[in-house]
């Protein structure tokens, strides 16, 4: 009956130590497990930002969208290889509107319906991923150009011949 006993217990914590593990829940110990629960908890329904900026940095090469609150903690983000892309498939207007339809999805989910938009460098995802911001449901409060231009700063490179 002693056997039993131990192999019940065995039975009954084994299950418990392995469910964590399974779920891929990083604290091993089962009370710091409940406390990081608990203020995830918190901190998600505490987070509510109504108004945001969404920084889109389109160069030559990839897309990046980033959304922030008004004081610059991102909130969310993504980008062409986030997203699957490869190579020069990043830097096309498809995957502009990919990537901020996904930066979007997440800042919909803290709340967010009013955005001011910030757009950098001359790629070409510029344009689509201000529609995609907009077709995410998100009012667009204003957009502005903040590519660096230099006012005959250092000398310029080489222009390309394609």
């Amino acid at each position: 009956m002693a056997e039993e006993t131990k192999d019940e217990v065995k039975a009954q914590t084994a299950p418990a130590e392995a469910a964590p593990a399974a779920e891929g829940a990083a604290p091993a110990a089962e009370g710091g497990e409940g406390e990081a629960k608990t203020v995830r908890r918190r901190a998600k329904g505490a987070k509510s930002v109504p108004v945001g900026v969404v920084h889109i940095l389109a160069s030559f090469n990839n897309t990046t969208v980033s959304i922030t609150d008004p004081r610059g903690n991102v909130l969310s983000w993504s980008s062409g290889g986030r997203c699957g892309f490869k190579g020069s498939r990043k830097s096309t207007a498809y995957a502009g509107t990919i990537v901020s339809q996904e930066a979007c999805k997440v800042a919909v989910g803290y709340g967010m319906h009013e955005v001011e938009i910030l757009v950098q460098g001359p790629g070409s995802g510029r344009e689509s991923a201000i529609r995609a911001v907009q077709a995410a449901g998100l009012t667009i409060s204003g957009i502005k150009d903040i590519t660096p231009v230099p006012h005959n700063g250092c000398r310029a490179r080489k222009r390309r011949r394609v």
